[in-house]
């Protein structure tokens, strides 16, 4: 067997693994990663990524098909003759943004003097690591430090375990590739994997199902949040089936049984069914080190640092909120108390967004947070229906809300439906983090017109003195 000494090494090349290898490197620290698939990990590869590409495609089709004869009147005075698409060419400029984004973090491993080894890991102990190479060999790794960021996996049901490929019960991973729109597709979960694929393959032509055992969608945000969106899957014509359980498919396959609060049973026809209950940490092959746990996450500090000396974790093993820029920012931080510089993790605000349509943004407290901890607030929103950017883009829905303390007026958190609301999502992590108050967000300077406006509209209209409203 050949064998190999690091100083750092890293399981996993997704978004905390490979920031954490390229910062460690930038800092002087030899440094290996292993990697079995694509650089990138879930998120670039059969994740946030393609999934967002897949979103976009699916607007501009839905954009198209509504201007054809028959459809709904564009209120633009666009008229196409016909719609059509072609999934295939559809999946292949997918995989295209997919190969373009995997070939610029390999890129960036070289360029910072990261070796990676592709192949697949299996830990030894916490200073050893033997990788099943490609071509079936296995090297060993000896290193100092181990970090661990082999990320999350989709959660099946019980009563619904994922399909063998090409079968009937998909989960994210393979809803992203399918090579035919799905004549009667089943979404059991309302939260936001589900409900954006749902969306999207809704507007390419698919009859969308939701089945969630909540009692409304977007369970984790704030219920008004979630209104707009709620009227935006009706309006495209979703149905939802809402306090409802999912029981299993029907015996020869083609229908998916449901379960109502009432405790009445039915059959949703169902060519696939898409399970989007969530994600859990990726653990297997962890037994050997008998870390700490925190429920399924492996149990880590402000640091990174697990139970074990000079065993570190980033990510989504390590736990909720399971979100890829998370990951990075862990990743950045466990590198450099490698190389033994002082850093920790604790941000104010970590951003949680939605990228159904309209899109959803959340960021530090809610108020009823504040409320939980004591602290009065000023609570202001601002209507979108209000702000000229918005309208020009046939984007009146939703709005802009600012939560801040009520005696200093400083800013705690930020909520925001709209469209392209993602993009403000940067502004109101720099508030908080920098410590803004209501005075600072309402003088400054923003630009006409934008989106953006209704950021400091809405803390304008929190002091009393909002000038569009």
């Amino acid at each position: 067997m050949a064998s190999r000494n690091t100083t750092l090494l890293v399981i996993g090349g997704g978004p905390g693994g490979y920031v954490a290898a390229i910062r460690a490197a930038q800092l002087g620290v030899a440094t290996t990663l292993v990697e079995g698939m694509a650089p990138g990990g879930t998120c670039l590869n059969i994740g946030c990524i393609p999934s967002k590409a897949l979103i976009h495609a699916a607007d501009a089709y839905d954009r198209v098909r509504s201007a054809t004869p028959g459809a709904r009147s564009s209120p633009l005075g666009i008229r196409a003759e016909a719609a059509s698409i072609d999934l295939a060419v559809t999946q292949a400029w997918k995989e295209g943004v997919v190969g373009k984004l995997t070939g610029g973090v390999a890129a960036l491993l070289r360029k910072a003097g990261v070796q990676v080894v592709a192949g697949w890991a299996r830990i030894v102990d916490g200073k050893t690591v033997d990788v099943a190479l490609d071509d079936g060999e296995t090297l060993r790794l000896q290193c100092e430090h181990l970090l661990l960021a082999t990320g999350s996996e989709p959660m099946a049901l019980p009563q619904l375990p994922f399909s063998e490929p090409g079968g009937t019960v998909l989960s994210s991973t393979e809803a992203l590739a399918l090579t035919a729109v799905p004549r009667h597709l089943v979404v059991v979960g309302a939260g936001y994997i589900g409900l954006e694929l749902g969306m999207a393959w809704r507007k390419l032509g698919a009859e969308v199902t939701v089945v969630d055992v909540a009692e409304r969608v977007l369970p984790g945000y704030e219920e008004d949040l979630g209104k707009p969106v709620l009227a935006a899957l009706k309006r495209i014509g979703i149905v939802l089936h809402l306090g409802c359980t999912a029981e299993g498919l029907t015996a020869d396959g083609s229908g998916l049984r449901v379960r109502s609060r009432h405790a009445d049973e039915f059959v949703l026809p169902a060519d696939k069914v898409l399970v989007a209950a969530g994600r859990r940490p990726r653990t297997a092959g962890l037994q050997t080190l008998q870390l700490d746990m925190d429920g399924r996450a492996v149990k880590v500090d402000a640091t990174g640092r697990t139970s074990m000396r000079q065993v570190w974790a980033v990510g989504d093993l390590t736990g909720e909120p399971m979100l890829a820029h998370r990951a990075m920012a862990q990743g950045e931080v466990a590198a450099e108390c490698i190389a033994g510089h002082r850093r920790r993790f604790a941000p104010l605000a970590i951003p949680a967004v939605c990228f159904t349509d309209p899109e959803v943004v959340a960021v530090g407290q809610t108020q009823a947070q504040a409320a939980q901890a004591g602290t009065e607030t000023l609570v202001a929103q601002f209507p979108f229906a209000a702000n000229s950017r918005a309208l020009t883009m046939e984007g009146g829905e939703g709005f802009v809300r600012v939560v801040a303390r009520q005696d200093n007026h400083l800013v705690l958190g930020w909520q925001a439906v709209g469209h392209g609301v993602s993009e403000l999502a940067a502004a109101f992590c720099y508030a908080i983090e920098m410590g803004a108050r209501l005075e600072d967000v309402g003088g400054i300077v923003h630009a006409h017109p934008t989106l953006g406006e209704a950021v400091q509209e809405a803390a304008l209209r929190a002091l009393g003195r909002a000038i569009h409203l």
